[in-house]
């Protein structure tokens, strides 16, 4: 089959690694891809919110099956237009898709239903927002209400910086994304990514992951769309995967469906486990990035298969096989991410990083021009590598970056920190019941 992959970032090229090595893709596009998907997929020059030239692609080319990576397409109705001609995708159509499109409605939708999340107020007047912060002070979190690239979320440890966000979010900061802003409370407790397949009716859950956000070492600084993420996430217990499932992504799915709103895609719950366990702090309706690719790293069975099988509602008795290794994503970025960065500089050795057993370095903002990578966005890299623990793995992926030449570009050294020390007190354990 001719499967097309919307999107040109490092969670598209993971999606497009996963699908090369299902026998299903007889043939792989990519619109528009980036400099290292087009060693994989042919990459098309379309927008991805091009939705016309979109289906004129697939009508000539005979696309059989399309894969929608970014938010912005989902939430806009791309599938809703693709299902309209006939196309068989992987996402949720628009109404679905508002549950990532609009915090406040998720929000809502949470109270209405008792799925937990932190209390909140919405706020559409900047007074009334700046008088309830004062009124609450801090720590508290604002939120743009709708896109904003993973950057609409701003935890304030002052009630000055709180202030100081709902004037940037609602004077323009995200344009229209912050019309309306979210003013929740701080919740305290380790973040995890969770994930799970939908058709609408069943939802399959999938590995854990956890990210990190923060542009700076020890999760500190701006955010970001994600400098690093692991899989799987140890604070995610067997016990506090079923926790999610039954308080979480169950009644949501239920929720939807009650509201004529059912969910096809991927469902994305970016959790707080606290003391009263899994607490919902927002959903997305697509694969993370760079989640995507440590996922796509374990991801043993074909996926290619399971998204198709979600796509035609076909999830139940589903089974996704993964790998027991473990597996961690090393972000590269460019000078100055998240703020202004340059473009237009060569990586060379990216090769030689992927030499080395268990690497494999993923593609975001990149594109191939005369025979050579350019950096062509703020994170250009993902070098991911695989491993036996997260610290086996890590120090692969660090042995990676070490390869690649790219004096432009930079990068956390403190990935999967969080792991790591579970791994270390475990294994210290492990010793002192040993000698004793």
């Amino acid at each position: 089959m001719h499967v097309l992959v919307i999107g040109a970032g490092g969670r598209e090229h993971a999606l497009c690694w996963g699908v090369a090595r299902s026998p299903l893709a007889t043939r792989l596009s990519c619109a528009p891809g980036n400099g290292g998907i087009a060693q994989l997929a042919e990459c098309v020059d379309i927008a991805v919110d091009d939705f016309d030239g979109i289906v004129a692609y697939c009508r000539d080319q005979g696309v059989d099956f399309v894969i929608v990576g970014p938010e912005g397409p989902l939430v806009d109705g791309i599938i809703d237009r693709l299902e309209g001609e006939n196309i068989l995708a992987f996402g949720p159509n628009e109404r679905a898709a508002i549950l990532e499109g609009s915090k406040v409605f998720t929000k809502n939708l949470c109270k209405k239903y008792n799925i937990p999340t932190a209390a909140f107020e919405k706020f559409t007047d900047l007074e009334k927002a700046r008088d309830y912060i004062q009124d609450r002070g801090a720590p508290i979190v604002v939120k743009a209400d709708g896109l904003a690239a993973g950057k609409g979320a701003i935890v304030c440890e002052t009630t000055e910086e709180a202030l100081a966000a709902a004037d940037s979010i609602m004077g323009g900061q995200f344009g229209a994304a912050g019309d309306a802003i979210v003013v929740e409370q701080f919740m305290v407790g380790e973040e995890a990514s969770f994930f799970a397949l939908c058709d609408g009716r069943n939802a399959l859950p999938l590995a854990t992951a956890q990210d990190h956000k923060a542009v700076g070492e020890g999760d500190v600084g701006l955010n970001t769309g994600g400098m690093g993420a692991y899989s799987p996430a140890p604070v995610m217990t067997d016990e506090m995967c079923q926790k999610t499932m039954e308080r979480i992504i169950l009644p949501t799915m239920r929720a939807m469906e009650q509201d004529g709103r059912p969910f096809k895609g991927l469902l994305f719950a970016g959790l707080m486990i606290t003391e009263r366990g899994p607490q919902l702090i927002e959903y997305n309706v697509r694969f993370g990035d760079p989640e995507c690719q440590v996922l796509l790293a374990r991801w043993q069975s074909d996926p290619l298969a399971a998204l198709i099988a979600a796509a035609k509602g076909q999830l139940a008795g589903y089974e996704v096989d993964w790998s027991d290794r473990a597996a961690i994503t090393v972000v590269m970025a460019a000078m100055g991410y998240p703020g202004d960065y340059g473009k237009g500089s060569e990586i060379k050795n990216i090769a030689a990083a992927e030499a080395i057993a268990g690497v494999s370095v993923l593609h975001a903002g990149t594109k191939l021009e005369d025979g050579k990578i350019l950096a062509n966005g703020g994170r250009v890299l993902g070098v991911t590598a695989q491993g036996s623990d997260i610290r086996t793995a890590r120090g692969r992926a660090y042995q990676g970056i070490d390869a690649i030449d790219w004096p432009e570009g930079f990068y956390r050294r403190d990935i999967g920190w969080r792991a790591v020390a579970r791994e270390d007190a475990l294994e210290q354990d492990t010793l002192e019941q040993g000698g004793a």
